[in-house]
Protein backbone atom coordinates (compact mmCIF):
# COMPACT_ATOMS: atom_id res chain seq x y z
CA UNK A 1 0.00 0.00 0.00
CA UNK A 2 1.36 3.41 -0.99
CA UNK A 3 1.20 6.02 1.74
CA UNK A 4 0.70 9.56 0.50
CA UNK A 5 1.52 12.60 2.60
CA UNK A 6 -1.20 14.95 3.66
CA UNK A 7 -1.04 18.69 3.10
CA UNK A 8 -0.18 19.13 6.79
CA UNK A 9 2.69 16.65 6.51
CA UNK A 10 4.09 18.49 3.49
CA UNK A 11 3.81 21.82 5.32
CA UNK A 12 5.62 20.26 8.28
CA UNK A 13 8.37 18.94 5.99
CA UNK A 14 8.81 22.37 4.37
CA UNK A 15 8.92 24.18 7.71
CA UNK A 16 11.32 21.61 9.13
CA UNK A 17 13.69 21.97 6.16
CA UNK A 18 13.49 25.75 6.41
CA UNK A 19 14.15 25.68 10.15
CA UNK A 20 17.16 23.37 9.73
CA UNK A 21 18.72 25.83 7.29
CA UNK A 22 19.03 28.42 10.07
CA UNK A 23 19.29 32.18 9.61
CA UNK A 24 20.94 31.84 6.20
CA UNK A 25 17.72 30.42 4.81
CA UNK A 26 17.12 27.80 2.18
CA UNK A 27 16.95 28.16 -1.57
CA UNK A 28 14.08 26.86 -3.67
CA UNK A 29 16.14 24.02 -5.21
CA UNK A 30 17.02 22.66 -1.78
CA UNK A 31 13.40 22.90 -0.68
CA UNK A 32 12.35 20.97 -3.77
CA UNK A 33 14.67 18.10 -2.98
CA UNK A 34 14.03 18.03 0.77
CA UNK A 35 10.23 18.23 0.43
CA UNK A 36 10.18 15.89 -2.58
CA UNK A 37 7.39 17.70 -4.45
CA UNK A 38 7.13 19.31 -7.88
CA UNK A 39 8.04 22.93 -8.49
CA UNK A 40 4.42 23.76 -9.31
CA UNK A 41 3.12 22.32 -6.03
CA UNK A 42 5.96 23.92 -4.08
CA UNK A 43 5.07 27.34 -5.51
CA UNK A 44 1.53 27.01 -4.15
CA UNK A 45 2.82 25.93 -0.72
CA UNK A 46 5.37 28.78 -0.65
CA UNK A 47 2.65 31.30 -1.47
CA UNK A 48 0.45 29.95 1.35
CA UNK A 49 3.30 29.79 3.89
CA UNK A 50 4.50 33.32 3.17
CA UNK A 51 0.92 34.62 3.09
CA UNK A 52 0.22 33.17 6.52
CA UNK A 53 3.48 34.49 7.97
CA UNK A 54 5.09 31.10 8.62
CA UNK A 55 8.10 31.82 6.40
CA UNK A 56 9.69 34.92 4.92
CA UNK A 57 10.87 35.22 1.34
CA UNK A 58 14.11 37.15 0.90
CA UNK A 59 15.02 38.24 -2.62
CA UNK A 60 18.68 38.95 -3.36
CA UNK A 61 20.34 39.16 -6.79
CA UNK A 62 17.24 37.69 -8.43
CA UNK A 63 17.29 34.61 -6.20
CA UNK A 64 14.83 33.69 -3.51
CA UNK A 65 15.79 32.42 -0.08
CA UNK A 66 13.28 31.35 2.56
CA UNK A 67 13.60 31.73 6.32
CA UNK A 68 11.22 30.39 8.95
CA UNK A 69 9.53 32.95 11.19
CA UNK A 70 8.84 32.70 14.90
CA UNK A 71 5.22 31.98 14.03
CA UNK A 72 6.41 29.18 11.75
CA UNK A 73 8.50 27.68 14.56
CA UNK A 74 5.50 27.77 16.89
CA UNK A 75 3.27 26.12 14.29
CA UNK A 76 5.85 23.39 13.66
CA UNK A 77 6.28 22.69 17.38
CA UNK A 78 2.53 22.44 17.97
CA UNK A 79 2.05 20.28 14.88
CA UNK A 80 4.75 17.84 16.04
CA UNK A 81 3.17 17.61 19.52
CA UNK A 82 -0.29 17.03 18.08
CA UNK A 83 1.04 14.45 15.64
CA UNK A 84 2.77 12.62 18.48
CA UNK A 85 -0.41 12.58 20.55
CA UNK A 86 -2.46 11.33 17.59
CA UNK A 87 0.07 8.53 16.98
CA UNK A 88 -0.13 7.47 20.64
CA UNK A 89 -3.85 6.84 20.03
CA UNK A 90 -3.13 4.91 16.84
CA UNK A 91 -4.28 7.73 14.56
CA UNK A 92 -2.46 8.85 11.46
CA UNK A 93 -2.67 12.50 10.48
Amino acid sequence: MISYRTTNQIVSDLLDATEQSGQEGIKITHLLSKANISHTRLSVFIENLTGSGLINKIEFDGRNTFVITQRGREYLEIYKKFSSIAESFGLEL
